[in-house]
């Protein structure tokens, strides 16, 4: 990789990388190994951008926000869908008012994981494995931008298909209550091959189905119903997501704006996922205010 894109240093060592003269780091290992990376960086006075999910306990990314503020860097979760042109618009069209009062949301994101990303996210080998950690966190982080709304609760069912090792989750259904009244459904998968992502948002005046846009590709298509009739939004943002979400991060840097997810964003979506979790494995509803602040 180093002699492919011509990086002059290049180090398997964390604390000899922190010793170099660079201004950020992009935490891109697996999931267990963020936060104690993350907390070193801050430490070491460089600003971060974790990927998702930042950490696997709520203790853990209250303590990458800490090591942060106090060392005055910027801390950012890589939830990048934030960054895509279709749900910019989305965000525009409820933020509007064009939907009227929310009710009902749901996120499709049952598709097929490529063989080539399977190892440890099926087989369990490693923390943090499955559709919860992998692509769950996505989803709530999507849904709290998208409808301007905090998750109250969840319920959630797991599953472990034939993909996957026994006790590795790579199903699962959850409902949300919104703390705008809204209900909110997700589902996810890695074993569904011919499986297609969207998004569905329902309300008072109207609803919009967004299709092929939970993806990290700048494609997916809107359909606008209301009184006035149907018709399909121009999305002229097709620029890269991870592209936009590291200028953002970097403008942060730099003291101007804030990144796309904060790590206080990629907290919450550790809370969801760890309330859904443990609502899968005791057959109740779990309050993510109570995961929170356990």
């Amino acid at each position: 990789y180093a002699r492919q894109h011509g990086l002059p240093r290049v180090t398997t060592d964390l604390e000899e990388l922190l010793s170099w003269p660079v201004d950020a780091v992009y935490i891109s290992t697996t999931n267990e190994q963020h936060a104690h990376q993350a907390i070193a960086s801050a430490r070491a006075g460089k600003h971060v951008l974790a990927e998702k999910p930042m950490a696997l306990s709520v203790g853990d990314a209250t303590a990458m926000i800490t090591a942060a503020r106090d060392h005055s860097v910027i801390l950012a979760t890589n939830h990048h869908l934030r960054a895509a042109g279709t749900h910019e618009k989305i965000r525009d069209v409820v933020h509007q008012g064009e939907l009227g009062e929310i009710y009902h949301a749901h996120v499709a994101h049952a598709v097929g994981l490529a063989e080539r990303l399977q190892g440890w996210r099926v087989t369990g080998e490693r923390p943090g494995s499955g559709v919860v950690w992998d692509l769950l966190v996505h989803n709530v982080d999507t849904l709290r931008a998208d409808l301007v709304s905090e998750p109250v609760d969840v319920t959630a069912l797991t599953s472990t298909t034939s993909l996957s090792r026994p006790g590795v989750v790579d199903l699962s259904l959850c409902t949300f209550a919104f703390d705008n009244g809204a209900l909110v459904s997700t589902s996810e998968s890695f074993a569904v091959p011919f499986g297609r992502t969207s998004l569905e948002i329902h309300g008072s005046k109207g609803s919009l189905l967004a299709s092929d846009v939970m993806t990290p590709d700048p494609v997916g298509d809107i359909v606008l119903t209301t009184s006035a009739g149907r018709r399909e939004l121009d999305v002229p943002d097709r620029e890269n997501l991870y592209v936009k979400t590291l200028r953002r991060f970097a403008e942060a840097v730099e003291g101007r704006g804030a990144p796309y997810s904060t790590g206080e964003d990629g907290r919450i979506a550790v809370a969801c996922a760890v309330a859904a979790l443990t609502s899968a494995t005791e057959r109740r509803t779990v309050r993510v205010a109570d995961v929170l602040h356990a």
